[in-house]
């Protein structure tokens, strides 16, 4: 499973989603690039990506995408509260649809 996180996910979240091969958006140089054109890179190298941007949906025609975007909706954007979604994460990943948004929270 390849899995993007976006630049508005703390990368340190990578560090606790083990068995998957996770990549960082600022890390593949893909920082400031906008939410269309990032999903259309990410789609032919990432199964998932993974973000905190409540607004991507609204922003973005999904089913022309072949990625599955997963959104996190902790408490805050805070380290902590992100890592507190991991299981349910890990769990989600594999049956999260392409060109839809599965929504995490707790």
């Amino acid at each position: 499973m390849r899995v993007l996180l976006d630049e508005c996910v703390d990368s340190r979240l990578a560090s606790h989603l083990s068995g998957v091969d996770v990549a960082t958006a600022p890390a593949r140089d893909w920082a400031g690039i906008t939410n269309g054109e990032l999903l259309a890179l990410a789609e032919g190298q990432f199964d998932v990506f993974v973000t905190v941007d409540r607004n991507l949906s609204f922003q973005q025609h999904l089913p022309k995408y072949n990625i599955a975007v997963v959104l996190l909706m902790g408490k805050s954007n805070r380290i902590d509260d992100l890592v507190a979604l991991v299981p349910t994460l890990l769990k989600s990943l594999a049956g999260a649809p392409k060109g839809a948004v599965t929504k995490i929270s707790l």
